[in-house]
């Protein structure tokens, strides 16, 4: 894998899960609307699960941005 595909499977990951949290803060501020049918737990959860992958990708992207970092300072000696 190229350090530019880690970088982009990263900012890929962080938009997902973007979307995750989105899609479940939407759940719980209408958990009470009649008629809607929600899973408050789940919910809940994946607002949780989002936030840790969302840190593990960020976590990637920064790895992979120093190691560019260390290639651009070699390939200027």
């Amino acid at each position: 894998m190229t350090i530019t595909a880690a970088l982009n499977t990263s900012l890929y990951g962080m938009q997902t899960q973007t979307e995750r949290l989105s899609t479940a803060a939407h759940g719980i501020a209408n958990a009470s609307t009649p008629g809607h049918d929600s899973d408050l737990t789940g919910d809940m959860l994946d607002v949780l699960q989002a936030e840790t992958q969302f840190a593990a990708n960020a976590s990637v992207f920064e790895t992979g941005a120093d190691m560019w970092d260390m290639l651009m300072t070699v390939a200027k000696d």
